[in-house]
């Protein structure tokens, strides 16, 4: 029946480029697909269907007032045709936005808010990344977008006539941060009091991931939440995820990020994913974009006993 949601899958390509100063991120959904994501999925009985590529909606903006903001336009457009997507693509199945750098978020994040409203339920967002990407047009001095995505939602000043109305905003409080090692004083200040869950990787090494996953799940089931994971590579250890143009040492090794997916397979609460920042260009043989195909898969029900070994 149109409209009824079922347990499928759909791959939305967002080969965005705009919101960093390093090119290569506009190649990812091609990786992905390269390196088996759609199968490995399908493999486990899942339905998938490839939707294609999204392309970016003409969006006019005036020269933003920080002129080390760059893009602005573009990406703007993105997120306009992001959120669009998200909100259609999610009405029947739960759509994998294969990235492209981390602006796409604004524009996935906001369509699946939009889905949540029509649901009647809240969203929440698991943000899996180094950086918090809290900063505001005019907080940012690299001027690069991927950084601004997480203010945009939660209606953070400054971005109105420059990025497109925000229909549905997202409440700080149903944020979950994992994985921070790389936040600037600016955002830093935002995060203070904002009642979002912040788990940096110090956090992870003293006391482990399972216990604040499971308290932020409980949550969302609480709720009756839907629930977004925005996975960027960054969030990896460098050491097994090369591919990105964002590395910070010390991110999550191999078993750790598997878990995450494991357990949020077990929850049965996600309702959309994105793969973010892989940058193709500066990878090893594909080494991070197999990687993250098979997170992925760990989160649509592949297990330990199930993985393949491959042979590099």
């Amino acid at each position: 029946m149109a409209g009824e949601f079922h347990e499928g899958c759909v791959l939305v390509g967002a080969p965005v480029q705009s919101g960093t100063d390093r090119l290569g991120c506009d190649m990812g959904p091609s990786a992905y697909r390269a390196a088996g994501l759609g199968q490995a999925i399908r493999d486990l009985g899942i339905a998938v269907e490839d939707a294609g590529t999204v392309a970016p909606t003409p969006f006019a903006v005036r020269p933003h007032p920080n002129p080390a903001v760059h893009h602005l336009a573009e990406t703007a457009g993105w997120t306009l045709a992001l959120t669009e997507a998200a909100y259609r693509h999610s009405e029947a199945a739960r759509p994998i936005f294969l990235g492209g750098d981390h602006s796409l978020s604004a524009g996935t994040v906001a369509g699946m808010s939009l889905r949540a409203r029509a649901e009647g339920r809240p969203l929440f967002l698991l943000w899996l990344d180094a950086h918090a990407d809290l900063h505001t047009l005019d907080t940012t001095t690299s001027g690069n977008l991927h950084g601004v995505p997480l203010a945009y939602l939660t209606g953070r000043p400054g971005f109105a006539g420059y990025f497109p109305p925000l229909d549905a905003g997202l409440d700080p409080a149903r944020i979950c941060m994992i994985g921070l090692r790389s936040v600037d004083p600016a955002e830093r200040a935002l995060l203070a009091g904002s009642g979002t869950r912040v788990h940096d990787m110090r956090d992870i090494d003293e006391t482990g991931i399972v216990a604040p996953l499971r308290d932020f799940l409980g949550e969302v089931a609480a709720a009756d939440g839907l629930l977004h994971v925005s996975l960027d590579v960054d969030f990896l250890d460098p050491g097994i995820a090369p591919g990105v143009g964002t590395t910070v040492p010390g991110g999550a090794t191999f078993r750790e990020a598997h878990l995450i997916m494991e357990l949020l397979h077990d929850s049965g609460l996600v309702r959309s994913l994105d793969l973010v920042e892989l940058n193709p260009f500066l990878d090893e043989r594909g080494r991070t974009a197999l990687l993250m195909a098979d997170l992925a898969a760990s989160l649509f029900g592949r297990r330990i006993l199930d993985r393949p070994t491959r042979s590099f």
